[in-house]
């Protein structure tokens, strides 16, 4: 059984049909590409694999779970973290904060144990301080532990990102053009991190992305979309030759 799998998804805000029709089967330990022009509906099914929207048609089933109308904190609990294409990191926290802040979930101790200091309390804090400091330690962050993002470099900002996503130790990451904003030698240490958190920890991985060198070399299946819909899916070197995908991003003429 597929890991993430969507039928029929659709998507209409008004007279807009942002989606229309989506299908994809994601298996576990996968790494898929979703691509297309702006404005071609690619953050809409993140936001609706997440539980950000809620499908106006279709399935989204997780893990054997049915996810529609599951708050994201509950998509979350199930095991899918995500990123944004906009860095949304909390500015006026440490980055050792951020990481742990994005455990709430799971902090399995009340308001009481919070006031009155127990030892549930202490042990599960003490868990979350050694998820978040393994997590910046893996991913050479821990000399900027004490660190306010605002004063790190962008693609430090990217990295604290996806760390803060990985600390919820998901089964399925969503990241959302990891590479936009970055400068060429940011682009490749990304492929190379999103290249060995695959592999050190045997994460299904979705993006979606602009830049081809990122998606080509990263994903071994792609999907691309234009205007909701999708338009053809393959391996790269079938996504790269294909008409219908030179003319969404290139036009006619380049047919």
């Amino acid at each position: 059984m597929a890991l993430l799998e969507i039928q029929g998804l659709t998507q209409k805000f008004g007279g807009l049909q942002a989606v229309s029709d989506f299908n994809i089967s994601i298996e576990k330990g996968s790494l898929v590409g979703l691509i297309g022009p702006n404005g071609a509906g690619k953050t809409t099914i993140f936001n609706l694999t997440s539980g950000f929207y809620q499908p106006t048609e279709g399935t989204i089933t997780f893990d054997g779970r049915d996810t529609r109308g599951m708050k994201p904190h509950k998509v979350t609990a199930l095991g899918v973290a995500r990123t944004f294409q906009n860095i949304r990191l909390w500015h006026d926290m440490s980055v050792l904060d951020n990481i742990r802040i994005a455990q709430h979930y799971r902090m399995g101790y009340s308001l009481w144990d919070c006031f009155a200091r127990t030892r549930n309390h202490a042990l599960r804090e003490a868990e979350i301080d050694r998820i978040a400091l393994e997590l910046l330690d893996a991913m050479d962050l821990r000399a900027y532990a004490d660190e306010r993002p605002r004063n790190l470099p962008y693609g430090l900002q990217r990295r604290v990102e996806i760390a803060r996503a990985m600390s919820i130790q998901p089964k399925l990451l969503l990241l959302d053009e990891p590479a936009a904003g970055l400068n060429s030698a940011d682009v490749e240490g990304l492929i190379r991190l999103v290249q060995w958190i695959h592999r050190e920890f045997d994460i299904t991985i979705w993006m979606i992305e602009h830049q081809m060198k990122v998606v080509m070399t990263l994903c071994s299946e792609i999907k691309v979309i234009d205007f909701g819909a999708t338009i053809a899916e393959g391996g790269p070197e079938d996504i790269q030759t294909n008409p219908k995908v030179i003319k969404a991003y290139l036009g006619d003429e380049n047919i």
